[in-house]
């Protein structure tokens, strides 16, 4: 059939793939998802790409029911063409993809990096010319490569790569929600007629085109199959049978006719082809012999178009491979895989041949389930997570002695959990607890469910679970059992205001009576510091708390310690007021979890510095940050700790609207909806936007509720206190904010570090009169200008501006409030610059804006990308820490060129520093 024929009716949808084409071949990246039901003409359209975009390289993959559970499979159908340009990528990429294709051996990739190694073959192989990426049947590839390609999609944008994927519905993957799609729908009425007239042969009865047509409801396939099982006679006027059964059913029961009137051999040859999904003719042929298959058996399913033998097997329709195998007796699909084993290189696939192995067991063998277990160990040795949990399911299924069974099943749902399939990972958990663990294998059920329950339901609703899982491993595992109170801890942090019958205090007294764990005694030292904190109340635990923090600040830490201890260790810093620390630790972390690629840690360690850099002063560092979470919220689906960070950002900034569409959005989130920490967080931004605009019984109202919980182990409440007593002080309420400053003294004094007492000796200024207010300002200046701690010195030198003019002391008021605001003006914390501005002018100054910032044309990722380049880094080097390509971070440079008007590298850091120098004017009245 001519491909004008089968794309009848398909005018806008081949208009669509055009303009991609045409997108690609002037230089720039586009995506499409095709959607629509099984015969649609998704397959058609796919083929209309290919055949219409001239001068373009094609690369294709489809996705194949019983190949889903093996890792890569998809992904490296669609890149071994351009294995060859391996080398070309920068080496932990390299590696990476090697190491998930199977072709060298390494640590487990994280899948993110073995996404940024695809995303730079395709860009290395569009080089020469355009690139055109074809995925049939997207819904049935493996997990790991669904995963990988939408993460590429999501990064595409300089390159020339076009990527079409075609997706049966209602099956669309939660993957690729969210790239652009194109829903191909059904043929109009005077379409199908003409297009069932053009494969008709004879003389068509009006009445039975009618009726076709209709039955087809406008899809192609079935108005090509269901003539099928019409007479001649009947197709030139007799009588048609009713029938009612839905359209996927009419067609699958036209290709089971079909499947059925071949031979016996035919049928089975056809088995077999179906069953090796792999479209291999020499595995074909070989499983053939052994089934005793004539090579004449293919002819009849060729004569009828059901299969093509050529280089490859290839299948008239996904429907065809499917019925094929689903028709056949149990017994028949047994020996067809069994004789697949055995025609599969052990050496060279070993995996493909354990799954025909169980598919061919008729009851519980151990050495198949051995077999899996082995494959299992392989596939997680190459990334992929939710083939390794697919073939421990399995195994389990198959293993005879029950509590070996239990252990696989343990196994496995640990694997489903790490894969995200966490309903899964549930059901095998409960599976496996039915056989006869012994007491470790229940410890680690445990504390699998706490973490699950973590991941998948709340902070909240994981703590009894996990306090369960310590105290069960206590005596089996004491590194372990501290590892699991340390969850529990931050997961107490996460929650923020426990839900009911959960206790800080129950964690807390667990983990002190609970035996120490292996060296190094940091860890140790900062749990039992954290606990003692909770019991005995802040004072008594910071000591212990800082004498751990010094240990991590001045010693090494491996990798997997690292990214275990340090996410709770710069938390802490931040608790007890150890800026510096703080510093190191978050930015220590950062650079761990970048490196590693460790990208469920990187979303909440970038949080933490954000926080970090905005209480520095540094907004454009952490706008960079902010545009890096969200970033990696994208493509981890973590966005919630992006929106977090977001959010610090946006309140300092006092841009109100961005604030409060941020608020919102962290409200709505489903994954968070319930959470305290949703509430103190959302509450503290509202109390600093409300008194950096000077609506201070706004912020006074959101710093009572995001101070409402002292017991919160999270720092956000000492945040909520520093808001309160502004807001207090100025709207009219004195007690309350000499009550709130009262407290953080007590904190501050426990801290003992310039920033606490700094910040304390700034909140008792507010609640001061005459000298006492006024040296308390003159103190809070002086520690909080021996730390980094920027925006809260502005901050104090506003507050003290203020007081001083309204103690008619306009000459010392002008000192202070013009040091505020330039420092608060060259940050961007616009909403107090403005304060200090009104105030400055009521003194008799004249203020005259600052006048814009060359970097504030730049976009967040721009900025990003031009900070980098002016430190030295590649283009490559730039592209692997964004998770974008090189040729995008060229595309975004040009454009960073253009807006700071410099034509080279070097440049960059010149021209951004000098736009961030303050350019402020004062004309002081007599």
């Amino acid at each position: 059939m001519s491909r004008e024929a089968r794309l009848r009716g398909r005018q806008g949808e081949c208009e669509a793939l055009d303009g991609l084409v045409a997108t690609v071949q002037g230089g720039r990246s586009a995506v499409l998802v095709l959607r629509g039901e099984a015969g649609i003409g998704k397959s058609a359209l796919l083929e209309y790409s290919r055949g219409s975009a001239a001068g373009c390289r094609i690369a294709r993959a489809a996705g194949v029911e019983s190949e889903m559970e093996l890792a890569y499979g998809g992904l490296h159908q669609l890149c071994a063409p351009f294995l060859d340009r391996l080398d070309r990528l920068p080496e932990p990429q390299r590696e990476a993809l090697g190491t998930a294709f199977g072709l060298c051996a390494g640590t487990p990739p994280d899948r993110f990096l073995v996404g940024l190694a695809v995303l730079s073959l395709l860009a290395d192989a569009s080089d020469r010319e355009p690139l055109i990426c074809l995925v049939d049947d997207a819904q049935w590839l493996d997990r790991v490569s669904a995963q990988t390609l939408a993460f590429v999609a999501r990064r595409l944008l300089a390159e020339r790569v076009g990527l079409v994927l075609a997706v049966r519905e209602p099956c669309l993957e939660p993957e690729l929600a969210g790239l652009p799609q194109l829903e191909v729908g059904r043929l109009s009425d005077g379409d199908a007629r003409a297009l069932l007239d053009s494969v008709t042969p004879g003389r068509l009865d009006e009445r039975v085109r009618d009726r076709i047509v209709a039955e087809a409801q406008g899809n192609p396939l079935a108005l090509l199959e269901l003539p099928r099982g019409l007479t001649p006679a009947e197709l030139a006027g007799g009588f048609g049978r009713p029938d009612a059964r839905p359209l996927a059913g009419q067609i699958e029961q036209s290709f089971l006719r079909r499947v059925r009137a071949l031979p016996a051999d035919t049928r089975l040859l056809l088995l077999v082809a179906a069953a090796e999904p792999v479209g291999d003719v020499t595995l074909l042929t070989q499983a053939a012999e052994l089934l005793d298959i004539e090579p004449a058996a293919a002819a009849p399913a060729e004569a009828e178009g059901l299969i093509t033998i050529g280089t490859r097997v290839r299948f008239r329709h996904p429907l065809v491979r499917s019925m094929a195998y689903r028709a056949a007796p149990l017994e028949d699909r047994q020996r067809v895989h069994r004789a697949l084993a055995e025609a599969t290189d052990p050496q060279t696939d070993p995996d493909r041949r354990a799954w025909h192995l169980a598919n061919a067991a008729p009851s519980a063998d151990e050495g198949v389930a051995a077999e899996l277990e082995r494959s299992a160990g392989r596939a997680q040795a190459r990334g992929g997570v939710a083939a390794a949990a697919a073939f421990l399911e399995r195994a389990a299924e198959l293993t005879p002695d029950p509590r070996q069974r239990g252990v696989r099943g343990l196994a496995a749902a640990t694997a489903k959990y790490r894969a995200g399939g966490y309903d899964a990972a549930f059901e095998l958990l409960d599976a496996a607890e039915l056989s006869p663990l012994d007491d470790r294998d229940r410890a680690q059920a445990d504390l699998l469910r706490g973490r699950i329950t973590f991941a998948a339901t709340s902070a909240g609703a994981a703590l009894p679970l996990l306090l369960k899982a310590a105290k069960r491993l206590e005596p089996l595992d004491a590194g372990l059992a501290r590892e699991t109170y340390r969850d529990a801890l931050n997961a107490a942090m996460a929650a923020g205001r426990l839900p009911s019958g959960a206790q800080a205090a129950d964690i807390a007294e667990a983990t002190l009576a609970a035996p120490p764990g292996p060296p190094p005694e940091r860890n140790d030292l900062l749990l039992n510091g954290v606990a003692r904190a909770t019991t005995e109340g802040y004072a008594a635990g910071v000591p212990l708390v800082r004498q751990a923090l010094d240990a991590f600040r001045t010693g090494g830490v491996a990798k997997e310690e690292g990214l275990g201890w340090l996410p709770f260790a710069a938390r802490m810093a931040h608790n007890v007021w150890d800026f510096e620390t703080w510093t190191a630790l978050s930015t220590r972390l950062v650079g761990l979890a970048r490196e590693t690629g460790a990208l469920a840690v990187l979303p909440s360690a970038l949080h933490m510095l954000v926080a970090n850099r905005v209480l520095a002063g540094e907004l454009d560092t952490a706008g960079e940050l902010v545009a890096e979470a969200a970033t990696i919220g994208e493509v981890t689906g973590s966005r919630h700790l992006a929106q977090y960070a977001a959010l610090v950002l946006a309140a300092w900034t006092g841009r109100e609207a961005v604030t409060r569409e941020v608020s919102e959005a962290i409200m709505r989130d489903p994954a968070i909806q319930g959470e305290g920490k949703v509430l103190t967080a959302t509450q503290w931004a509202a109390a600093v936007l409300g008194n950096g605009l000077g609506r201070y019984e706004e912020a006074y109202v959101a710093a009572e509720r995001g101070a409402e919980h002292p017991q919160e182990l999270g720092g956000t409440y000492m945040r909520s206190m520093i808001e309160l007593v502004e807001a207090a002080a100025r709207s009219g309420r004195p007690a309350r904010a000499a009550e709130a400053a009262g407290k953080l003294d007590e904190l501050a004094r426990a801290g003992g570090t310039d920033w606490a007492l700094g910040t304390s000796a700034m909140l008792l200024a507010q609640v001061s009169q005459g000298p006492a207010a006024e040296s308390r300002y003159e103190e809070a200046i002086e520690r909080l200008g021996r730390t980094e701690v920027r925006t809260s010195l502005a901050r104090a030198r506003l507050l003290y501006g203020e007081w001083l003019r309204r103690e008619n002391r306009r000459v010392d008021a002008r000192e202070q409030l013009g040091l505020a605001y330039e420092a608060l003006s060259a940050m961007g914390a616009e909403a107090f610059a403005e304060r200090a501005r009104r105030e400055l002018q009521a003194t008799g100054e004249t203020v005259r804006r600052r006048t814009p910032d060359e970097r504030a044309a730049l976009t967040a990722q721009e900025a990003q990308i031009a900070r980098l380049a002016g430190d030295g880094l590649t283009n490559p080097e730039i592209g692997a820490q964004l998770f974008i390509s090189p040729h995008t971070v060229e595309w975004h440079l040009r454009k960073v060129f253009a807006k700071l008007g410099i034509v080279s590298r070097k440049q960059i850091s010149a021209k951004l520093l000098q736009s961030a120098q303050p350019a402020l004017s004062y004309s002081r009245s007599a």
